[in-house]
């Protein structure tokens, strides 16, 4: 058996020891440790994730319309739940593939950046390239087992295929900007290679894994987890987009940051029809955790202070962004910032704007759209 570090991190056994102990949730904690630095970071044992009396959720997780019993979810129609149907063919009319991304001058941008500048969006992609697997591990594992809403299953069965396009878009990414092998290598292992990549990951894991958390917590963990852990790496990039440089980059983020959107808002509609959700106070925590998590990861990959872009205003742009997401789950803010950056005024995940009505990218499937629009193919300027 391998000892521990107060951090939760294997000191010995085999890299593929700890690679196994990974994906299963173990070595590490949540909620209330202490870093190493003597600050909450919001880590603490893992038998406290749920932090809840487990009889008592029990019998509020029978009595949740969402995830009771169902024997019609075969069938979708009729439609019962007329918002959840109306997200689910947002997530149709916005469905796009790798394949229509050109990054071919994207290459000569990425040399001509600074090393730094290189540094950090390496960080970002390897973040971005593990993410979207682990958003799909919670929906396969725990989501779609647990709720019974046949339209809340049809959108959870679309998100699955757009997490997967955004993953092989990250690893398109990878695999065309690093030239070294041992580099890419590393990127694409970054929740075993990587401290602030795997500590994210880590934190999304153990609400999978959890047996304690109610559905509710659990709900949240994961809004947190497309809203906030995402959203300072979408500001970086879009930040690239200020800047008129990697065109490949900045249009998928577009897309991405849109779905991710949408994916986040979904979350806060099924918090609101939860009957017996999680108190304002256990909402906060675990957003605080998150946002804990996320200002530490958005240090460490950008050590040195760019043009604009900086540890400061990142930290600023992740409490901004936190009380936005603590807004759409009807609780009070907790850190009342304001956006510190400009360029993202109208394409937050939390913005003031919904993505879907302002939509940057304005990238639709013509299927879904009027007659007229069908005989078009596609369009770039509609509306829903």
């Amino acid at each position: 058996m391998s000892s521990r570090s107060p951090e939760g991190a294997a000191t010995d056994g085999t890299q593929a020891e700890k690679a196994a102990e990974f994906s299963r949730g173990e070595g590490f904690h949540l909620l209330g440790e202490k870093d190493r630095s003597g600050s909450d970071s919001g880590i603490s044992d893992s038998s406290s994730v749920g932090n809840c009396d487990c009889v008592a959720m029990a019998t509020d997780e029978a009595d949740e319309p969402l995830l009771k019993p169902n024997p019609h979810r075969f069938v979708v129609f009729p439609i019962r739940y007329h918002d959840m149907w109306d997200f689910y063919k947002k997530a149709q009319a916005s469905f796009w593939c790798a394949e229509e991304v050109d990054l071919g001058k994207d290459v000569t941008d990425w040399c001509n950046l600074k090393p730094s500048e290189r540094q950090f969006l390496s960080h970002v992609l390897a973040f971005f390239a593990a993410s979207d697997g682990i958003v799909n591990e919670n929906l396969v594992e725990r989501f779609c087992q647990e709720v019974q809403v046949p339209e809340a299953r049809c959108f959870y069965g679309f998100q699955v295929a757009m997490e997967n396009v955004h993953s092989e878009m990250y690893s398109l990414l990878i695999d065309t900007y690093i030239r070294d092998p041992a580099e890419r290598e590393r990127l694409f292992r970054a929740v075993e290679t990587m401290p602030c990549v795997r500590r994210k990951a880590a934190w999304a894991l153990q609400w999978i894994s959890s047996k304690d958390a109610s559905f509710g917590e659990r709900l949240v963990a994961f809004a947190a987890v497309e809203g906030v852990f995402f959203s300072g790496s979408f500001a970086a990039i879009f930040w690239l987009k200020k800047r008129g440089l990697m065109p490949g980059l900045t249009f998928s983020n577009e897309l991405i940051s849109r779905d991710e959107g949408l994916h986040c808002e979904f979350a806060c509609l099924l918090f609101k029809h939860l009957r017996h959700p999680p108190s304002p106070d256990r909402v906060a925590q675990i957003i605080r955790q998150a946002v804990s998590i996320e200002q530490e990861f958005l240090t460490e990959a950008m050590p040195v202070a760019m043009i604009g872009m900086n540890g400061s205003l990142m930290k600023t742009y992740i409490e901004f962004v936190a009380d936005r997401l603590l807004l759409e789950l009807g609780c009070p803010k907790l850190y009342s910032a304001e956006n510190p950056f400009d360029f993202m005024e109208n394409i937050s995940l939390q913005g003031k704007a919904n993505f879907f009505e302002k939509r940057v990218a304005e990238y639709q499937r013509a299927s879904v759209l009027t007659p007229q629009d069908m005989r078009h193919g596609f369009t770039l300027d509609a509306d829903f």
